[in-house]
């Protein structure tokens, strides 16, 4: 490969391209076929190689990892331990942090994070203010959007959309549509009921209430501790959830 290159120069350490006015620490590899353009910076002892491309005014730092043909760019940042391979992209002010992995044909927009140990890879989105975080697993063509969150041990697959205020957590085992639903607004507080399938049973969160192996009976306890005056209101929601779980258990 020619070493001529107008507003370009190699990296000392890995030989990748870096366009003059992006910024690269000496600390950092740039891999032989990797570029690092625009205003971006690489920094601390982050790695950019394959044919991966960091572009724009993105970040990556820490001990990061981009690689394959992945793309980070807008002003997206991929830092801590995190990895972004394969064909994934990460963009617009999106974050990938902690040992977080987006891989396949992944891609992470908007505000959204991916932090923890999560994993989002085949060719799923997340996006929106969405939060993907823990251990959780998104895969297949799921789309986690808006301002739902995806945590704990979750895994979410499938043709799935996980989307406003939801929220799947703890030991969720999600992997069709049916497998997931939202009721709201609802309540004093027009927050959003999330009822989901795990691998031997069900778990329900509204809104920041969502203690790890709560029931119906446990959420109409709830309300009628904080919110007796929308008993009514949630007893109709549950009604519902209760047709919902019961085609889960058939199928097992």
């Amino acid at each position: 490969m020619s070493d001529e290159r107008p507003g370009w120069h190699r990296h000392p350490n890995g030989g990748g391209w870096v366009q003059d006015t992006a910024s690269v620490d000496e600390t950092a590899h740039i891999g032989p076929d990797a570029e690092v353009s625009g205003n971006a910076q690489v920094s601390g002892t982050a790695q950019v190689f394959g044919n991966a491309q960091v572009c724009g005014n993105a970040q990556v730092y820490g001990n990061a990892q981009v690689h394959g043909a992945a793309q980070v760019f807008g002003n997206a940042q991929v830092c801590g331990n995190a990895r972004v391979c394969g064909n994934a992209r990460v963009c617009e002010t999106a974050e990938v942090s902690g040992a977080a992995q987006v891989y396949g044909n992944a891609q992470v927009s908007g505000s959204a994070q991916v932090s923890g140990a999560a994993r989002v890879s085949g060719s799923a989105q997340v996006y929106g203010s969405a939060r993907v975080s823990g251990s959780a697993r998104v895969y297949g063509n799921v789309e986690v959007s808006g301002n739902a969150e995806v945590s704990g041990s979750a895994r979410v697959s499938g043709n799935v959309e996980v989307y406003g205020n939801a929220r799947v957590f703890g030991s969720a085992w999600v992997s069709g549509s049916r497998h997931v639903l939202t009721v709201g607004p609802i309540g004093s507080e027009d927050q959003t009921l999330t009822l989901f399938r795990t691998e031997t049973g069900y778990g329900v969160s509204v809104g920041c209430w969502h203690p790890d192996g709560a029931t119906l009976d446990d959420l109409t306890a709830e309300v009628q501790r904080r919110a007796p005056g929308h008993a009514d209101e949630y007893e109709a929601a549950m009604a519902l959830c209760r047709v919902r779980i019961a085609e889960w258990e058939a199928q097992r």
